[in-house]
């Protein structure tokens, strides 16, 4: 006996193939995503601003998304903002780019003195996120950036830091959630060294409640550091773990994801003096000397000024040297910034923010890179 069923035998049969064409169909107007590629993702581009009311105007909104006002402070319990005229005129840029959001930024190096004592208080917290939500609502902004520098590790010398901050740090975002809602954005600037990373911040938990994370993946080698090194690399080299793909790696481990994470690129250079010819002055004893926007590194940093280029394909970043008077320069250059783009579309990672904007170059930008890497992916 042949129990099988010859196919559009019956009207069933007919309804069936019908139903199957207009599945087909429909499918057709809606592809799924298995068979086409998917919309391409908006990447953020978060410009840090320190400048004052007359450095508004150099800003080109249009190839960003994100500016985020240097630096708010605390007056007790409360978010304080001295200079609200910036702010205004950060936020009158919207004519221009009416996606730009501008949000505050609290804290930054040495602008968080208080915050291991004061945020331990829940009506400090409730205080505090009270004040950020009437500042918001005032001058039109788009939320908040946190920048403590840093909860439970050592950041700015004689400032207070505990164990208890990693916790500390949890409540005060879920603080702002709750007081903020999802009508105003969340997000922090988190250190892109190794300790901080493992130590400061209970990633699941607080990752459920921002935006994003920002992180400063440039200072790498710092001020105090006692030898030379990439401050802003890529990639890790033998000499130098942290780096961008060391942060990015760790978050994604910790189950961060991809499309909450910017990365950070650095638009100055920082400078070493006393520095060993060795290896081109790169991993040698040195002293910091001092940090340089971007703009005057292609004016003064030349070939005629003694200087020589190198590029250090592992870490892909660039470095310059001075034999003469023995000094080291370590930066992002187009170079660079175009790596980290590519790196951070290839990654489908949030977007990329940097340090800082009234920084940049008026020729070759570091933005107008990035803004074409973008769209050249589009």
């Amino acid at each position: 006996m042949n129990n099988t069923v010859p196919l559009f035998n019956s009207k069933a049969s007919t309804f069936s193939a019908v139903l199957v064409f207009c599945i087909v169909l429909l499918a057709g107007l809606s592809t799924p995503a298995f068979l086409s590629a998917q919309p391409q993702k908006a990447f953020n581009v978060i410009a840090y601003f320190a400048g004052g009311p007359s450095k508004v105007s150099t800003i080109r909104p249009k190839m960003l998304t994100h500016v985020i006002y240097s630096f708010c402070g605390l007056k007790g319990n409360k978010l304080y903002l001295r200079d609200t005229v910036t702010v205004r005129r950060l936020v009158a840029l919207k004519k221009q780019n009416p996606q730009l959001k501008v949000l505050l930024m609290l804290g930054g190096w040495g602008g968080c003195e208080t915050c291991s004592d004061l945020f331990r208080s829940a009506v400090n917290r409730e205080a505090f996120a009270l004040s950020v939500k009437k500042a918001c609502e005032k001058l039109k902004v788009d939320g908040l950036d946190l920048d403590w520098e840093y909860p439970v590790v050592e950041g700015y010398p004689g400032h207070k830091y505990s164990p208890d901050d990693r916790h500390t740090f949890t409540l005060l975002v879920q603080q702002l959630r709750k007081t903020l809602g999802w009508q105003y954005e969340v997000s922090f600037a988190a250190g892109g060294f190794q300790e901080y990373l493992e130590k400061s911040i209970d990633w699941p938990v607080v990752m459920k409640e921002v935006d994003r994370v920002n992180i400063m993946s440039y200072d790498l080698v710092n001020g105090y550091s006692k030898v030379t090194g990439h401050h802003t690399p890529l990639y890790s080299t033998p000499q130098l773990k942290e780096s961008v793909d060391n942060a990015v790696s760790y978050l994604l481990a910790q189950g961060v994801p991809a499309g909450k994470i910017a990365i950070g690129a650095a638009f100055y250079a920082r400078v070493w003096q006393n520095v060993s010819p060795a290896n081109n002055g790169l991993y040698q004893a040195a002293i910091f000397r001092n940090t340089v926007a971007i703009s005057s590194v292609d004016s003064w940093y030349t070939a005629v000024n003694g200087y020589q280029y190198f590029w250090d394909d592992i870490a892909k970043a660039p470095f310059l040297y001075n034999a003469t008077k023995k000094l080291f320069v370590t930066f992002d250059n187009n170079e660079s910034i175009r790596a980290k783009t590519n790196y951070m579309m290839n990654k489908n990672l949030n977007g990329i923010m940097f340090w800082q904007i009234a920084h940049d170059k008026k020729k070759e930008s570091l933005l107008g890179t990035i803004d074409e890497v973008i769209k050249g992916h589009q």
